[in-house]
């Protein structure tokens, strides 16, 4: 199964379709927040199934704050981030994924590409495909690819 992992598009899809157009149609994708109001572009950009959380810039009811659920055999926690002061250090987070027992930690807000693993936890978060940081970064999205037998690959990708 192969997982594209993007957040902090703020309203602009173009990135995402040259996304697409680099990994071909994964078979879901994943958004941790700050989307601005573009879930239905996102959905038809992606071509697959979608799953998406509110970030900080995203006001209404339409999108969860947070996302628990099953995907390949693991446990995802996905969130933007802001709540868990991600800005400040993933203390937070990571206690908070692992109190919800998850095995993949998906988030965003700091528009800063990073992977760890802490307490047997992956925390990813693929940067941003608009606005990256610092100043003069590539934009980057996520990709993770697990195997029939559960094994899980991941990487950031830069446009």
């Amino acid at each position: 199964m192969k997982i594209v992992v993007i957040s902090d598009t703020h309203g602009i899809c173009e990135m995402l379709e040259l996304v697409i157009k680099k990994t071909g149609t994964p078979d879901l994708l994943i958004h941790c927040g700050d989307i601005e109001r573009q879930e239905a572009q996102i959905r038809r950009i992606a071509g697959c199934p979608c799953l998406m959380v509110a970030g900080n810039n995203d006001w209404g009811p339409s999108l969860p704050k947070e996302i628990l659920t099953e995907i390949a055999g693991h446990r995802f926690y996905i969130t933007h981030g802001h709540r868990q002061g991600v800005s400040f250090g993933y203390e937070q987070l990571t206690t908070t994924a692992i109190a919800k027992k998850a095995d993949i930690c998906l988030f965003g807000h700091t528009h800063r590409p990073m992977t760890d693993k802490r307490e047997g936890c992956l925390l990813m978060n693929p940067g941003s495909l608009t606005l990256p940081r610092p100043a003069g970064r590539r934009p980057s999205y996520g990709i993770l690819e697990i195997g029939e037998d559960g094994s899980v690959r991941y990487r950031i990708e830069n446009l």
